[in-house]
């Protein structure tokens, strides 16, 4: 008897959500879009989902497989299969975006934001020799390259703890991306006008580096590493008056000088002493559970003068 595969696919009608299951007979060396496509196409007609060039390119068929974000038509089913050890997937609508139907979100609120960052070139700049045209060298295109792979999938966005737990804090990972890669890009006369919407509105300092946006891109892309260097970048620029920057500040510092932290002095240089006076009662419960040691003054660590010559080091390579 041949095997069946069960989709369990998340529906919504529009007022409200339930799971349906479809059986499939199982083919080999299928994607996931297939399967759906075949519930569409022979069982189901009123099942709704995105696809368009079925090669990983545009992005549209980005759904959740057993809570995990993927390109529908780039993943295998045979891989799936093996990974759960079971023939039922569960199939859902990307996570922290509204659903439209099904399995079909809204991105409207998402391209409100990219707007926000300007995901164009602003300004003209002399082109060398009157050709009309700027020349990029190729460390100044790698700047940019891995950015620009970014399909607007939605990937990211789903699997983004922060994203889910500050909403209106926070923006979409891919939003920094867009915002990197017109910082980061030669050809641009304005890079701050990219740079000041995700440093203000968008909580750049709030990633918390969980690296979801990077294992769930299915093109490689690396919002995480992206956001790390608009944050080089605001302070480059001089925007050094935030948490952010002064808690990446001590953290450098207590590093360079001891190899440790100070979780007791930290928070006075980060938040300043009457934000940390409202701490005094979280302190107190990491006192009584012995997560607190208000005397601890950490030495060097063995090995710390080899730490110091990388920051030296890193320093003279700046001033470069």
């Amino acid at each position: 008897m041949a095997m069946e595969i069960v989709y369990r696919v998340k529906r919504f009608d529009g007022e409200k959500s339930y799971y349906q299951e479809y059986s499939i007979p199982y083919e080999k060396d299928r994607t996931i879009l297939w399967g759906l496509i075949k519930i569409r196409d022979e069982i189901d007609p009123t099942l709704s989902f995105r696809s368009a060039c079925r090669s990983a390119i545009c992005g549209s068929c980005a759904i959740r497989v057993n809570s995990n974000a993927l390109l529908a038509c780039k993943t295998s089913l045979d891989k799936q299969l093996a990974l759960y050890q079971t023939n039922i997937l569960t199939l859902e609508p990307l996570a922290n975006f509204p659903v439209i139907r099904d399995l079909v979100v809204d991105w409207e609120n998402k391209f409100k934001h990219m707007t926000e960052v300007k995901p164009w070139l602003i300004g003209e700049k002399d082109c060398p020799g009157g050709t009309g045209y700027y020349r990029q060298s190729p460390d100044e295109f790698l700047e940019i390259s891995n950015p620009t792979d970014c399909i607007l999938c939605g990937c990211c966005v789903s699997e983004c703890t922060q994203h889910t737990n500050l909403r209106d804090e926070f923006y979409e990972p891919f939003i920094f991306t867009k915002s990197w890669r017109f910082t980061a890009d030669s050809r641009d006369n304005s890079p701050k006008a990219h740079l000041l919407p995700v440093l203000n509105e968008g909580g750049l300092w709030k990633c918390v580096r969980c690296q979801q946006c990077i294992t769930k891109c299915p093109k490689g892309v690396r919002p995480a590493d992206h956001i790390s260097r608009l944050r080089c970048s605001s302070m480059n620029y001089g925007f050094t008056d935030n948490l952010g920057t002064r808690h990446a500040q001590a953290f450098a510092e207590y590093i360079q000088k001891t190899g440790r932290l100070n979780e007791v002095t930290l928070p006075l240089k980060t938040e300043g002493i009457f934000r940390t006076l409202k701490r005094i009662p979280f302190a107190l419960r990491l006192l009584r559970k012995g997560k607190l040691r208000p005397l601890y003054f950490p030495s060097p660590i063995q090995g710390i003068e080899g730490i110091r010559k990388i920051y030296n080091r890193l320093r003279k390579e700046e001033k470069k």
